[in-house]
């Protein structure tokens, strides 16, 4: 963690999935109430590892501007003979396809922001687009002051679009924003703009079966175990 002295932020800008709520555990459990012999977890784990292959293609020009839920489901079609589930009906589909808008936020997060609100303006950062977004909070009483997404900025993270985006929508210097995730790219992306950073452990993003190492990077402004710590740190 980084020790010399930084201004307390004006603003917190949010990673959600794997950060706020628990994507592997949400998509597992949809799957297996759809069908109960798929494996969950591997599952879970197939259409997350699509995700970033998806963006670059994106990126790169080879697909125009897509929707993280366009993409999700992309990803979906690509696994549905993998798993056995090529006999779903498109309204199942669909279902199953909007579980990224079902996930729940992880038992620390609705306590930690309502504190962190009390000093703080909390937004998202996500690539996912508004819509999924608003549906995930309204569903899981997140707190947020602002919705800002890649679909705000026609950018994925990490171009530098997103982190220097959300201190344009909010008129301070970007040293006045702190990037809060689970992801060292993520923070290491945002660093790269001027943002401070906050590393939150998600030991278990991936599974129980797949423990992350959460272990520090010195580099971060803050290192926490979770929201409510965090909040703790921030005098919130």
């Amino acid at each position: 963690m980084n020790t010399s002295p930084s201004p307390a932020p004006r603003v917190l800008a949010f990673d959600v999935f794997g950060t706020v709520v628990d994507w592997h555990g949400g998509i597992a459990r949809e799957v297996q109430a759809l069908r109960p012999a798929v494996d969950g977890n591997a599952f879970a784990l197939a259409w997350r590892a699509g995700y970033q292959p998806a963006m670059r293609r994106v990126m790169s020009g080879e697909l125009g501007w897509t929707l993280i839920d366009d993409l999700h489901r992309l990803i979906l079609d690509g696994l549905l003979v993998q798993f056995g589930l090529q006999d779903l009906s498109e309204a199942e589909l669909r279902h199953l396809n909007k579980a990224w808008h079902r996930l729940d936020p992880w038992p620390d997060v609705v306590r930690g922001l309502t504190r962190l609100k009390s000093r703080h303006t909390l937004c998202t950062l996500s690539n996912g687009n508004i819509g999924l977004l608003a549906g995930m909070a309204k569903r899981g009483g997140l707190p947020w002051d602002c919705i800002l997404s890649a679909e705000v900025f026609r950018a994925y993270k990490p171009d530098p679009a997103t982190y220097l985006g959300v201190a344009k929508v909010f008129d301070v210097a970007p040293s006045e924003v702190m990037l809060v995730a689970a992801h060292h790219d993520d923070l290491a992306a945002a660093r790269g703009c001027g943002l401070q950073t906050a590393y939150i452990e998600r030991p278990a993003e991936f599974g129980a079966g797949q423990p992350k190492d959460v272990s520090p990077c010195p580099a971060n402004t803050r290192h926490a175990s979770d929201f409510l710590a965090l909040a703790d740190q921030l005098g919130c």
